[in-house]
């Protein structure tokens, strides 16, 4: 197993949450002009990204790191605020949010009945899909609102995802090379289908935002390269903070 202290992980999204605090919201009222194919799109992230996170933690205690646990903890806050954000940017727009969306409970039933290493995998994959769906936001969006809570939240998912990619690699590591690889090999199967699924369900947005469904999914291929050789033993980008991984 590769031991990798978690201490700068915590102290980089203890940095990033001061930073925030000094930033301050958004200027919610100036409100916000979204089409209606882009309200019902942010209702449905608004509810993936809206949950306590407390079957993760669970599993983040029971696998005896108390600084990956608190990690994990200041990792979920940062999911909620994602929530919170996307709530209030809907407001400004006058939207409300949903009460639940299918694709949400398909990934956390998924994800909560089984370990630590397959949660994170199945995770990920909601991780790489908003990736690509908070740039499209970001980069197509006529609504300054919107484009600047779609470049906040981008900015987290971008560094969430070598965290959990270092935690991967640790979980894989005991295994044959052979196998990581079939294990890398299958998440980005998982990936495209989730990719194509996510395509087809809010494709009226990502053509309003610029983003063909086909474009989006083969974005989300090529973008996880990196993130399946980090998983099977390869780099793993370092926190701001200064970890060495």
């Amino acid at each position: 197993m590769i031991k990798t202290g978690y201490g700068a992980w915590v102290r980089e999204f203890e940095a990033e949450r001061e930073r925030r605090a000094a930033l301050g919201d958004p200027d919610w009222g100036r409100g916000a002009r979204l089409p209606a194919e882009i309200v019902r799109s942010i209702q449905k992230f608004q509810v993936g990204e809206d949950g306590d996170g407390s079957a993760l933690c669970g599993k983040a205690d029971r696998a005896g790191d108390p600084a990956y646990s608190e990690a994990v903890r200041l990792f979920i806050a940062e999911e909620q605020n994602h929530a919170r954000m996307l709530k209030l940017l809907l407001e400004a727009g006058g939207a409300g949010t949903l009460g639940g969306h299918w694709s949400d409970a398909a990934f956390v039933r998924v994800r909560r009945l089984l370990g630590l290493r397959v949660e994170l995998l199945v995770l990920m994959l909601a991780e790489v899909v908003a990736l690509g769906y908070y740039r499209a936001l970001r980069d197509g969006a006529a609504d300054p609102l919107a484009r600047e809570v779609a470049g906040r939240i981008l900015a987290d998912e971008e560094r969430h995802v070598p965290f959990h990619c270092l935690r991967l690699r640790e979980g894989l590591a005991l295994l044959p090379r052979p196998a990581r690889r079939a294990v890398t090999a299958g998440w980005r199967g998982l990936l495209a289908g989730a990719a194509a699924l996510v395509a087809v369900d809010h494709g009226p947005a990502l053509r309003t935002l610029g983003v063909g469904r086909g474009a989006f999914v083969a974005q989300a291929l090529r973008s996880s390269a990196w993130m399946a050789r980090a998983m099977s033993g390869g780099p793993v980008p370092a926190p701001a903070a200064g970890a060495q991984v």
